[in-house]
């Protein structure tokens, strides 16, 4: 038997029970929203400030660059071994070490006299990652089943920052004080997360009582994610079929055998082999790969490239570029996340974020057709914030809740966390070469790419099924 997921996303939502509401809710979300936001700030302030970083240790920005892959990869890994880690030792506790890694990382980040002691600080601080998961699971399981959806919203509007603003502000903090006053400023953060985590976080009791971690499985896993991971970059970079791209192939395969053959022999295996196959994880996982690695590299990618292109391109500085293509759509989207939450409590999960990843293609076909109208990409970008920040991510992040097995409730959330990093590095890295040409043909290629892959989000979702399956 393939184990039963633990609620049915389109299903109405059960009666309110006796779990948290009122005050005490409100407290409990403003705490996890505090964790969560310890890492996003990560991602969000740091990246404007690579210049900057790589001015000041004297390094060239290649190098510096492993400041951000380094980080998501290490985030990618955690989200999986950490957030399952969690089902063993209680989510509190677990949350709890999350954040005292976060704050040694950040710590060696501020005092880091060179770069290889600052990626070791990125790297733990990377781990906070598991955070998101572990905050979904204890809404999940603590909140009032009516004030689950809204309060997983408000979760998902962070994981794309405060509404653009945060990186404004990490630009001007390096600018006066240099690149270590931010790592100060998420330090603060960090600890004042700690601390609300340990007085407002009740004790919890292991979902997998007198049982023990999976640690072989977490091993082989963290290497798959690792080498498909490199694979993606160097293939992009060297060619799909180069030498380095085909030996991080190959070690991938060699670790998804040794993966499967080291699941197959645990009483408690990090993730069950029955359930991978299941319509309730493979569907799951697809959709959310790939709805990042469509939407994500337009926004994040393509349309940036586009609007700072001088020759065939809209011409616009960086400033005024994120201004006007990449705040708006943070904005909306941390407008929209709650009320996705609420809606798909109420008229279905599955319906919801079907909706949005419809919408999102749409308005991707719109931006391809209509390349050069610079209003009509404002338009589209900031109506993305919606139907992809809004819609399709939040509803992302509830399903790999929802359809997680009840005796492995944070396999699948630590899963769906590593295919939203693997999905935005392969969308980046597919694309990559056509937007880079500088060309219309080439901007048009890239974003037709993009609209394809989205369309193939939306059909991947379809397969995903609302009960469990013998």
């Amino acid at each position: 038997m393939i184990p039963s997921v633990s609620a049915a996303p389109d299903a109405p939502i059960p009666l309110p029970g006796a779990g948290v509401h009122g005050m005490r809710a409100v407290l409990l979300v403003a705490t996890l929203t505090l964790a969560v936001l310890s890492y996003q700030l990560n991602a969000t302030m740091i990246t404007p400030v690579l210049p900057q970083i790589a001015a000041e240790l004297g390094e060239s920005i290649d190098h510096v660059s492993g400041i951000s892959s380094l980080f998501f990869l290490s985030g990618g890994i955690a989200g999986i071994v950490l957030a399952r880690w969690s089902d063993f030792i209680g989510r509190k506790r677990c949350l709890m070490v999350v954040l005292a890694i976060l704050v040694a990382g950040t710590l060696l980040c501020v005092a880091a006299p060179n770069l290889p002691v600052l990626l070791a600080g990125r790297l733990l601080q990377g781990c906070s990652s598991a955070a998101f998961q572990i905050t979904y699971l204890l809404l999940k399981e603590m909140l009032r089943a009516d004030l689950f959806g809204l309060s997983l919203g408000v979760i998902t509007a962070v994981n794309g920052g405060v509404g653009g603003v945060d990186g404004y502000l990490g630009g001007l903090l390096a600018g006066r004080f240099g690149f270590r006053a931010v790592f100060a400023a998420i330090l603060l953060i960090g600890a004042v997360a700690i601390i609300a985590a340990a007085l407002q976080l009740p004790r919890d009791e292991p979902v997998e009582r007198g049982e023990r971690m999976d640690w072989p499985g977490a091993g082989a896993l963290s290497i798959l994610l690792a080498c498909i991971s490199f694979f993606v970059s160097d293939g992009a970079q060297a060619g799909w079929l180069s030498g380095r791209a085909l030996v991080w192939l190959g070690g991938a395969a060699l670790a998804l055998a040794a993966f499967a053959w080291v699941e197959g022999r645990r009483a408690v295996p990090l993730v069950a082999i029955p359930y991978l196959r299941s319509r309730q994880c493979w569907p799951m996982l697809l959709t959310t790969m790939l709805t990042l690695a469509g939407v994500f590299a337009v926004i994040n990618f393509t349309v940036v490239l586009l609007s700072q292109d001088r020759m065939v391109g809209y011409g616009l500085d960086s400033a005024t570029s994120a201004l006007r293509y990449l705040s708006p759509a943070a904005f909306i989207g941390v407008l929209s996340a709650p009320l996705a939450g609420w809606l798909a409590d109420r008229v279905g999960w599955l319906r919801v974020m079907r909706g949005g990843l419809g919408g999102s293609v749409l308005l991707l076909i719109a931006i391809a057709l209509r390349i050069d109208d610079p209003l009509v990409v404002l338009a589209a970008t900031a109506l993305l914030g919606l139907t992809y920040n809004g819609l399709a991510l939040t509803t992302l992040n509830g399903l790999g809740v929802l359809l997680s097995p009840k005796d492995a409730p944070a396999a699948l959330p630590g899963l769906n966390g590593a295919a939203f990093g693997l999905g935005a590095n392969l969308g980046i890295a597919v694309v990559a070469p056509f937007a880079a040409a500088g060309t219309v043909s080439g901007y048009s290629t890239a974003l037709t790419i993009s609209c394809g892959i989205t369309l193939g989000a939306f059909l991947a979702s379809l397969f995903i099924t609302r009960q469990a399956e013998a």
